[in-house]
């Protein structure tokens, strides 16, 4: 049986590793804690490997993949909680390809912590209560907003009733016409916005469930009677959020498919119409 500790595992599998690999194998037991804040590029330069070699040591041991072996050896270490930004410093002399990494290295870390926190039964519940709505309506601010409407996007092929609302005023008259039957999806990269919490609570007041992408532990999660909890940390600083809002596309496309999987009977022909009525869009090859 495969341990989450890849230390432990670097131990048991050793001795089948491939002369490349056991190199990457001696270098991750010497030096753990800088292996969290490399990339694969720079892990395979100091060791004296390629990038495939690399990839290989991380299946090799049980592993998915580099970014799985990161976060098995981050939690194995205790350094979750240390700033996950600290490695994703921009610098003015970064290079093309260096601010490539950061960002990709970061926005992909970010995901894989988000998938492995997720409540379970809230999702399932979540995907259950969205299956069954007359309406859904998705609330946000910012770039929330543009979460909604992609949601929208989605769950309109979906047989489902889908608008995507980002004015507080035009909210609270939604808000205010909501049954039993219908939902709102928050989303919410900070979950304290006001006008956001007051659209919620009237939508609640009139029978309507909430499901929340936000944070834990926040004033719209506590008024969310599903809560999707997603705490992405944001390096606001340097440039505008962008792992919150890529973390929360994620989980749309998590529920519109888990919706799609439980509707697939009725779906199909719709889905086709669709695909066709797109084709018609689309300029043919010359």
């Amino acid at each position: 049986m495969l341990s989450n500790d890849p230390i432990v595992e670097v131990g048991k599998q050793y001795d089948s590793l491939r002369r490349s690999e056991k190199k990457v194998a001696d270098w991750v037991i010497s030096e753990p804690a800088t292996c969290i804040s490399l990339n694969i590029g720079q892990l395979a330069k100091q060791v004296g490997v390629s990038e495939p070699t690399v990839m290989r040591f991380c299946k090799a041991i049980g592993c998915t993949g580099f970014q799985d072996f990161k976060l098995k050896l981050a939690r194995t270490l205790g350094a979750v909680s240390v700033p996950r930004f600290s490695s994703m410093k921009l610098d003015r002399d970064d290079s093309a390809e260096s601010l490539k990494n950061k960002v990709f290295d970061s926005t992909i870390q970010e995901l894989m912590q988000v998938r492995d926190r997720m409540n379970m039964v809230g999702l399932q519940s979540a995907i259950d209560v969205l299956c069954d709505a007359r309406r859904i309506e998705f609330f946000g601010f910012g770039a929330s907003a543009a979460v909604a409407r992609d949601a929208r996007h989605k769950f309109i092929r979906l047989k489902s009733t889908a608008v995507a609302c980002a004015d507080p005023h035009i909210q609270l008259i939604s808000a205010s016409t909501m049954t039993r039957d219908d939902v709102v999806v928050a989303i919410s990269q900070t979950g304290r916005s006001k006008d956001l919490i007051h659209s919620v609570k009237l939508a609640r007041e009139h029978g309507a469930s909430i499901v929340g992408i936000c944070p834990d532990n926040t004033p719209l999660a506590e008024y969310s009677d599903f809560s999707l909890a997603i705490a992405a940390e944001e390096n606001t600083e340097l440039f505008t959020p962008l792992t919150s809002r890529i973390a929360h596309l994620v989980v749309i496309d998590v529920l519109a498919a888990g919706v799609a999987m439980q509707k697939e009977p009725e779906l199909e022909q719709q889905l086709k119409s669709i695909k066709k009525g797109l084709r018609s869009l689309r300029v043919k090859d010359l």
